[in-house]
């Protein structure tokens, strides 16, 4: 249960780590589902959303796995996910991110889907899944605490580093609840081995989905899917079939 003490947190810095949050089982299972996508997904790994340089990526998860189906709608999580935007939340996206080795190459800075919060408040919030260790040099997101309030967007493309950032670093398991109206990015990967991590990332439920759910899954993956599931997917609520139906795809850095 999320504690008074890690919504001060979160209201205040803007994220929250969760340490082991995520059971050895679970994520193994995470681990191998993700190799077999990129597998037999190859050069179009990631496609329905859109391509990163010296990444490998995938997109629309939630149909392709029942752990994926599992981990957006964990108690712990949505807790996290209400504390920052408040109990009208969807999912608007289930990706994987790997960082390829000897990638030098980081992202700029940006907030997620270039989301400046409105006059009802903050409207973003993304949860990292560390799938690997994060480390100083291996690729980990680095972020500016309490840049959520200042409401305004890096300059694009800068990747430059800034004053006060900080590395978000954890073993294995661990789950990052973010502000993401808060100014961040991924590092370069010094190592000889791949970082590895899933992205759900949340809005308020007055937004568009950055990535249309219902248009995206299959009918054999909606019938497997409980109230709970549904509900977070946004999968009977007409006015996001309206507001999601033409979404941009915008991920803050990359544009369609």
């Amino acid at each position: 249960m999320l504690n008074t003490a890690g919504r001060r947190q979160l209201e205040e810095l803007g994220y929250l780590v969760l340490t082991d949050f995520v059971p050895s089982s679970m994520l193994e299972e995470m681990r191998d589902r993700v190799e077999a996508l990129w597998a037999e997904e190859g050069e179009d790994a990631g496609a329905e959303f859109l391509l990163e340089p010296g990444t490998r990526r995938l997109a629309n998860l939630v149909d392709k796995g029942d752990v994926f189906k599992q981990m957006i709608v964990m108690p712990g999580i949505l807790e996290g996910i209400e504390a920052v935007i408040g109990p009208d939340y969807k999912l608007s996206s289930l990706n994987a991110r790997s960082t390829n080795p000897h990638n030098a190459e980081a992202q700029p800075w940006h907030v997620d889907t270039g989301a400046v919060a409105d006059e009802h408040g903050y409207w973003v919030c993304n949860t990292i899944w560390m799938l690997d260790d994060f480390t100083p040099e291996n690729g980990a997101t680095r972020m500016i605490p309490r840049s959520h309030t200042w409401r305004r967007l890096p300059a694009p493309g800068n990747r430059e580093t800034l004053p006060d950032e900080q590395l978000v670093t954890g073993r294995a398991g661990t789950v990052v609840v973010m502000n993401t109206h808060m100014w961040h990015a991924g590092t370069g990967n010094r190592t000889d081995r791949c970082r590895r991590a899933l992205h759900g990332f949340y809005t308020r439920g007055d937004k568009p989905q950055q990535q249309f759910q219902k248009a995206l899954l299959r009918p054999q993956t909606i019938e497997t899917l409980s109230p709970v599931q549904r509900k977070v997917l946004a999968l009977d609520d007409p006015e996001n079939d309206r507001l999601s139906s033409e979404t941009t795809r915008m991920s803050g850095f990359l544009k369609a």
